[in-house]
């Protein structure tokens, strides 16, 4: 159990990060299951305002589980801190939907493939982004 617990100190933040993903795509999934409740996503316009819901909720809930869990943020400026975060996903966003396009449409790789590729991508660039931008330790 020491050995267990000693492994999770040395990588607590990347182990965090990770979780707080997996909670963050749950809320996002869970807000897009109300949208298709509450909305007709088979209408393309309604569609596209469910997929800008589910990520804001992934967004929101993103930064503050982020903020708190992961890399323990004591910034004051929350304000400032939410927009670079935000920002930093719009990034990643538009890295995305290219990878998405890029693989199944010029390299015709299968669609799961590229949404694997894509993720791990992503994952990687807004950890990057999250850890030396939006979160970044000031120097004393």
């Amino acid at each position: 159990m020491k050995k267990l617990l000693a492994l999770y100190k040395k990588f607590e933040e990347i182990i965090n990060y990770l979780i707080v993903g997996v909670l963050t795509t749950i809320v996002s999934w869970a807000a897009y299951g109300l949208c298709k409740l509450v909305m007709n996503v088979d209408n393309a316009f309604m569609m596209q305002v469910a997929v800008l819901i589910r990520w804001i909720a992934g967004v929101v809930f993103g930064y503050f589980t982020n903020r708190r869990f992961v890399f323990k943020s004591k910034n004051p400026n929350m304000l400032r801190e939410g927009i670079d975060f935000a920002g930093s996903r719009v990034i990643t966003l538009f890295l995305d939907m290219f990878v998405m396009w890029l693989l199944p449409t010029v390299f015709h790789v299968n669609d799961w493939i590229a949404t694997f590729v894509s993720a791990v991508l992503v994952t990687i660039m807004n950890y990057i982004f999250s850890k030396f931008i939006v979160f970044r330790k000031k120097k004393s």
